[in-house]
């Protein structure tokens, strides 16, 4: 299975890069993973939360395949330990799906139209966290959720 996390807008704050290359570099031991940045939308000036949110859709839509199991990162999901999403991330792989898309919103969320095309919404906490901050502690418990499933010494329970 191969699992790409696309994240709006490009990571600017170097510690945060650096984490999530850490981790990249060794979820590739485990998976096909990549991360697709949609580049930060020009001319926002003037424009509505809502319509931010409908031209990031756009974009974003525009990427998808259609046997992508779309997967939203949102306030609104449903929570998980580290080993129940290591247990969800099984089941994906025991469903055959080709391509989980896991997906990080711009500042503004979702539109309905992304919403419409996900199949799940995971919440990473009850805490909201700056959009660019998920994609590290995503990366890190995907990281987590293949040690897990592996049976390597990473997680402590």
């Amino acid at each position: 299975m191969n699992i790409k996390l696309i994240v709006i807008s490009k990571t600017d704050q170097p510690y945060l890069q650096e984490g999530i290359d850490i981790y990249v570099k060794r979820l590739r031991h485990y998976t096909n993973f990549e991360i697709e940045v949609i580049p930060a939308l020009k001319d926002q000036k003037g424009a509505s939360p809502d319509e931010i949110k409908e031209r990031e859709a756009a974009l974003l839509l525009k990427r998808l395949e259609g046997a992508d199991r779309i997967v939203l990162l949102d306030e609104h999901g449903k929570e998980h330990t580290s080993v129940g999403f290591s247990q969800y991330l099984q089941k994906q792989m025991n469903a055959g799906i080709r391509t989980l898309v896991f997906v990080v919103g711009g500042a503004f969320g979702f539109a309905p139209s992304v919403y419409a095309a996900a199949s799940d919404k995971i919440s990473l906490s009850q805490m909201t966290f700056n959009h660019q901050m998920v994609r590290l502690f995503f990366v890190e418990q995907l990281y987590r959720a293949f040690t897990i499933l592996r049976h390597e010494p990473y997680h402590n329970e």
